[in-house]
């Protein structure tokens, strides 16, 4: 490698363990290295950047004080404190399959195994310096957002024979093709490539095209092989489950989307739609699981923000609403006064009060304190039209309709729907599919999810069956995932049947079917499905899929 840019090249080291940082100083010094840089912690390293240009970041991914080196990174991308130009190696002594996968997706030019040789360092600096600074101009066309002048001096560079950088210039040229929204044009690009080589960007950008191209039966197709492969899993999950967004096939989503988050957590991005995908699902349990590892992984990284903490609290009031067991409704209640409690701590001029109080009356009501929750409630000022929050609104409207004040509820579900639709870029559209689900259901059941359960059990006992069928099919629609519901619909429908002769709603019969078999029931539980499975057969029913 080239002397001069050897000397030249300033670098930047990231690492709070002083023996570790001596040790970086002495081997690079001893390569070559004379504008050398350090930093203890994540907010040292983002001062240096924004006051200088550096080459290359060398960045533990373990450090502890509040940001770790995969929040760093993200934020230095996101900020743009760093060029395309710079140059970022990983290092880690941590290699565990949720860290590597989750810190290869943010696609850092190296990644280092501690401990690590001179000559290993050496090499991988070697090869990313050359690099940055061969295809620098390209560099600075991307950073200016100029993609279509970038794209020509990419395509000038690929036609000069013996490119020592050819495969990175065929990547790039991929990303911009996708970028600037030339489908065909990328399709077709990809296509070539993959005639010469199978690499797996090649791979990943033709499914993105053919996406993009609404050719969806064939990316489904290059897809499903790509979930075979260890490499390609990943990114193949988190395409299926976009796909399947695009599709409005939202169970199928979710559970591409799980899978994903399951290898790889910490993108809050992918959380959120999962987040979103999981609410139109009528899965709480999942929301709130969801919503309670995003405010895990956002603390103190750019993500962070008053929104996670609020977001968690009231996944996990919704989910609460929808069991029927005690000790699961304390336990949450304790943990969403904790996070109401962490919010607070992490910022403490925040003015999020008027939606904390929206929280507390819902828990007043979660509780069974019911004049508590109203007089909370009433004292907000309900003539405030403006919208500053989206997830604030909807939580007030829930609990309008919780606490009995539909009209109320109604109008504000209007009016955030109104307010997504006038401003499409502040709002996800899965989401304002969601907002728009809740108005529905509101508006055909009056009753929250607990009274309505409860109102059907009384029904069912009193004899009273088409009432009791009528409330559990309400409940149902709103509890999809209520083993407890799904039991006394499925036998409310048989008894009803039997009685008055009517026929069974056989679609909503396997979907109880369904979930029941799926899922782990008590003795008792067990007793009843087991003897409504038998009238079924008796009667010649087929309830299984």
């Amino acid at each position: 490698m080239p002397t001069k840019i050897f000397s030249k090249a300033k670098i930047l080291i990231v690492e709070e363990q002083p023996l570790a940082q001596s040790y970086m100083k002495q081997s690079l010094e001893k390569l070559g290295f004379e504008q050398l840089s350090f930093a203890e912690h994540a907010s040292s390293a983002k001062e240096q950047c924004l006051s200088e240009s550096f080459d290359l970041i060398v960045c533990s991914f373990n450090l502890s004080k509040n940001q770790d080196g995969y929040q760093l990174y993200e934020e230095l991308r996101v900020k743009r404190l760093i060029k395309h130009s710079t140059g970022f190696i990983f290092i880690s002594a941590e290699t565990t399959g949720s860290l590597v996968h989750s810190m290869l997706e943010l696609q850092p030019d190296d990644f280092l195994v501690k401990p690590f040789t001179i000559h290993e360092l050496k090499t991988r600096i070697e090869r990313i310096l050359l690099r940055k600074h061969k295809l620098q101009k390209i560099y600075s066309l991307i950073d200016d957002n100029n993609d279509s002048k970038a794209l020509k001096f990419i395509n000038a560079a690929l036609n000069e024979k013996g490119s020592a950088n050819s495969a990175i210039l065929l990547r790039l040229k991929g990303d911009l093709l996708i970028r600037l929204k030339r489908n065909e044009e990328a399709k077709s690009y990809f296509k070539s490539v993959l005639n010469i080589q199978k690499f797996t960007w090649a791979k990943v950008g033709l499914v993105e095209a053919l996406i993009a191209n609404n050719e969806h039966i064939l990316a489904q197709r290059m897809l499903k092989t790509m979930l075979e492969r260890h490499e390609t899993r990943l990114v193949a999950l988190d395409l299926l489950g976009r796909l399947e967004i695009k599709l409005n096939k939202f169970e199928q989503a979710q559970d591409f989307l799980s899978k994903a988050v399951e290898i790889a957590p910490r993108n809050i991005d992918r959380q959120k739609s999962l987040s979103h995908v999981t609410q139109l699902n009528h899965d709480y349990e999942k929301n709130y699981a969801t919503q309670k590892d995003i405010a895990n992984f956002a603390k103190h990284s750019i993500h962070d923000h008053p929104d996670i903490y609020l977001n968690a609290a009231r996944a996990g009031i919704d989910f609460a609403l929808t069991t029927d067991q005690s000790d699961q409704v304390q336990r949450i209640s304790r943990q969403t006064n904790k996070y109401l409690n962490d919010l607070k701590s992490q910022f403490p001029n925040s003015h999020n009060q008027a939606q904390i109080d929206v929280l507390n009356a819902r828990l007043h009501y979660l509780k069974d304190e019911h004049q508590k929750a109203k007089k909370l409630i009433e004292q907000l000022d309900v003539d405030d039209t403006q919208i500053r929050s989206v997830d604030g609104a909807l939580d007030k409207a829930k609990a309008f309709h919780e606490l009995g004040f539909h009209h109320k509820a109604q109008s504000l579900f209007s009016q955030i729907i109104t307010h997504c639709e006038r401003h499409p870029n502040i709002s996800d559209p899965i989401y304002l599919q969601y907002i728009q689900q809740q108005q529905r259901e509101r508006r055909d059941i009056k009753m929250g999810p607990k009274e309505l359960n409860n109102h059907a059990v009384t029904q069912f006992n009193r004899g009273q069956l088409n009432t009791a069928l009528e409330a559990f099919t309400q409940a149902f629609r709103i509890m999809p995932r209520n083993a407890s519901i799904a039991l006394n619909l499925l036998q409310c429908q048989f008894d009803n049947s039997k009685e008055s002769s009517q026929t069974m709603n056989l679609t909503i019969a396997k979907k109880c079917f369904a979930l029941l078999s799926s899922t782990q029931l008590d003795d008792e539980q067990q007793q009843r499905f087991e003897k409504i499975s038998q009238q079924a057969n008796a009667m010649g029913l087929i309830l299984t899929k």
